[in-house]
């Protein structure tokens, strides 16, 4: 009898790449599955499109979304189709799975007996400036040594992307907190993780992401990722890493040091060392791949870490939460 799969893809105006993830996911697809496109209200023709390819795959399902965001489709999916399932599993509709990618997923998830499996992302660019973000993305002064970014490293780990779940143990967690629009994946492994739960990361399991193709875009994205996480630490006080509290700390006193240079020009050592970060960073991604595009790896982490650190502060400053509590 063959594992009894859900697999989950949030979408919302995904009508350029639906289909081609839909491809790349049923290769190899267990007998015993359904995907379920859970779209939050695309104004292009996504959900036309999953419309016509369920037509032609029974295994295949539109789900509304009405609240709109990520957490609350998979949620929504889980409620819906997931009960007499043995597995979850979440895919993304900006990414391309290799053929082998569920069945792989279906293996690490028994043989580490894990609860939760998660995979290193692979960026990938198409454009200048997307190829530049892609390259950052995967380097030290982009992911802050994050493993599963880029990396190769295998185990058990605290967080990393979300790709299988044991059906029994995302609904004992109880799914996502569908309140957050952003970082809802590092805010449930907090929860999973105290309620004695194993997170598996399996580094030979790859998927390829298509990041933020322009300056704005990305700056949104990574307020957007801040923001979450500034509530992410206030639930979880124990969750914040040095390397990302590194990121506010340094934005923070850089801006500082520039009003304070009128008094003390000893204060510029502080941007000045940052700027010397990035120019270090931004060389060793020419150096690795020695493209002209790669000189904007430094505009692209910029955009990262000033995103990421004021998206964080206004969390903290504007956003309540209060500190979860695990049942007795």
């Amino acid at each position: 009898m063959s594992d009894s799969v859900l697999i989950v893809i949030p979408t919302l105006n995904e009508s350029k790449h639906i289909v081609s993830v839909l491809d790349s996911i049923s290769a190899g697809l267990p007998a015993n599955s359904t995907i379920v496109v859970a779209d939050g209200g695309s104004s292009d023709d996504t959900a036309q499109k999953v419309q016509n390819y369920a037509r032609q795959h029974a295994y295949v399902k539109l789900l509304h979304n009405p609240q709109k965001i990520q957490s609350a489709a998979v949620n929504l999916a889980v409620e819906k189709f997931g009960h007499g399932t043995e597995y979850v599993i979440r895919c993304d509709a900006h990414a391309i799975y290799p053929a082998n990618f569920i069945s792989a997923l279906l293996d690490a998830i028994k043989q580490h007996d894990a609860d939760s499996v998660v995979v290193p992302m692979d960026s990938k660019g198409e454009g200048c400036f997307q190829n530049a973000v892609a390259w950052v993305s995967d380097s030290l002064i982009g992911s802050g040594g994050s493993a599963h970014r880029g990396g190769n490293f295998s185990g058990y780990v605290d967080h990393g992307h979300h790709a299988i779940f044991k059906t029994v143990s995302f609904i004992r967690n109880k799914g996502y907190d569908a309140t957050f629009t952003h970082n809802e994946d590092a805010e449930f492994d907090c929860r999973l993780r105290a309620r004695g739960m194993k997170i598996y990361l399996d580094g030979k399991i790859r998927l390829i992401y298509h990041p933020r193709a322009s300056f704005k875009s990305l700056f949104k994205q990574y307020f957007n990722y801040g923001k979450g996480r500034s509530r992410t630490v206030r639930k979880h006080p124990t969750s914040l890493r040095l390397r990302q509290f590194a990121v506010p700390a340094c934005i923070g006193s850089s801006l500082l040091a520039l009003p304070l240079a009128l008094i003390s020009p000893y204060s510029l050592i502080i941007p000045a060392g940052y700027l010397g970060l990035l120019l270090a960073g931004t060389a060793s991604v020419v150096a690795k791949h020695k493209k002209p595009c790669a000189l904007l790896a430094g505009v692209a982490a910029f955009a990262m870490h000033s995103g990421w650190a004021l998206g964080f502060a206004y969390g903290m400053v504007r956003l309540r939460e209060q500190k979860w509590q695990p049942e007795a």
